[in-house]
């Protein structure tokens, strides 16, 4: 087979974010080496650690490595809970994240959230309603909705403080992000469940006619449509009926945090952002956590899968993503987990685990 070239802009951030970042290096280094890949990693900082050499959190260094490469492998930013009025730490994640977004213009978030059958267990969901397991990806609109419209405080004329945030989108934006939920769906379960507000809200309102026509064009699909309130509680009550969920950028952002936590542990939830050229950032659901920095004890598994959705998303290596995860899967039914997944049991370190799951994707069998 050809080899195929690949640059990589390695954002680590800070925290926890070198150590994990570390460990999904060393799979991907394994994967090119099993599959005659060459991956060339371009780093850059980002967040905190471009604060002490550039005093901002996304300097334009950074941005231009970023320009530079195939795709971003992002790891966390953010500083401790007691330090966030040091200039370094205030805003840094908005600094950060959201610097890079704009910059790139991403559009689409997608958060794969996928119960592992060996951490069952570790979910706060009670067995017999995720006795089927769960597997969903949600897809979130990032550019629109009530992040980006207008901010105001002000004092009314009685001397009340008041503050409004305004809410919009266009149907451009609600059509691109609904059309590659739908397209996703069609590779999947063939299910899409939309979740709005359109009992209460124009802006859904309007969300929920893009999707019905988007719909006449994928008749493969079945279209779900579910208000946000109803759509929280089926997530706890019943996460398997989900397959895709597409929604807009504020309950994008509540939903698939409520979700995250049903595989047992943010460590394992990895997260995508694309733009309309298919450039994409990849960086896993959990922060920077400082209080278990430097201890080998954070889980790589989140910042590992993120890695493989790079490698299926970005670089069409579909069948090395699918090795990683079948990897990650063997080493869990043999029983190893780090502490955030241990439940007080037997534990063992961030490199440990990492070099158990590079062991079972060299000895896999798929291979070419």
């Amino acid at each position: 087979m050809e080899k195929i070239k690949k640059t990589i802009a390695i954002l680590a951030g800070d925290g926890i974010g070198p150590e994990v970042m570390a460990c999904a290096i060393d799979v991907l280094d394994a994967v090119a080496n099993k599959y005659n890949h060459e991956f060339t990693y371009k780093e850059a900082l980002i967040g905190g650690a471009a604060f002490d050499v550039y005093a901002e959190h996304c300097p334009k260094q950074t941005i231009d490595i970023c320009k530079s490469a195939d795709a971003i492998l992002f790891g966390s930013v953010g500083g401790p809970v007691d330090a966030q009025n040091d200039p370094k730490w205030q805003a840094c994640e908005a600094k950060s994240i959201l610097a890079l977004r704009k910059t790139f213009d991403f559009g689409v978030n997608i958060r794969p959230i996928k119960m592992f059958p060996a951490l069952k267990d570790n979910s706060p969901i009670k067995n017999e309603r995720i006795v089927n397991g769960a597997d969903i990806e949600i897809f979130r609109e990032l550019s629109g909705d009530i992040y980006f419209g207008e901010h105001k405080r002000f004092v009314n004329k009685e001397g009340i403080r008041c503050a409004t945030d305004v809410a919009e989108y266009d149907e451009q934006t609600i059509r691109h992000i609904v059309r590659a939920a739908f397209k996703r769906a069609g590779e999947r379960r063939k299910i899409l469940t939309s979740i709005d507000k359109a009992n209460v809200l124009d802006t859904s309102r309007l969300w929920r006619d893009i999707a019905n026509e988007e719909a006449k064009n994928f008749p493969d699909v079945t279209l779900k449509h579910m208000y946000v309130d109803n759509a929280a509680m089926q997530l706890v009550l019943n996460p398997a009926q989900f397959d895709v969920i597409v929604t807009g950028n504020l309950f994008g952002d509540i939903l698939s945090d409520l979700a995250s936590v049903l595989p047992g542990s943010l460590g394992l939830v990895p997260s995508i952002s694309l733009n309309k050229e298919g450039f994409g950032l990849y960086e896993p659901a959990g922060g920077s956590a400082f209080d278990i920095m430097g201890k080998d004890i954070a889980n790589p598994i989140a910042q590992i899968l993120s890695a493989a959705l790079m490698l299926s998303y970005s670089f069409g290596m579909h069948e090395e993503a699918i090795a990683i995860d079948q990897a990650i899967d063997q080493v869990l039914a043999q029983g190893f987990r780090t502490a955030d997944i241990a439940g007080g049991a037997e534990s063992i370190g961030s490199k440990e685990i990492t070099q158990k799951i590079v062991t079972a994707l060299i000895e896999s069998a798929l291979t070419y």
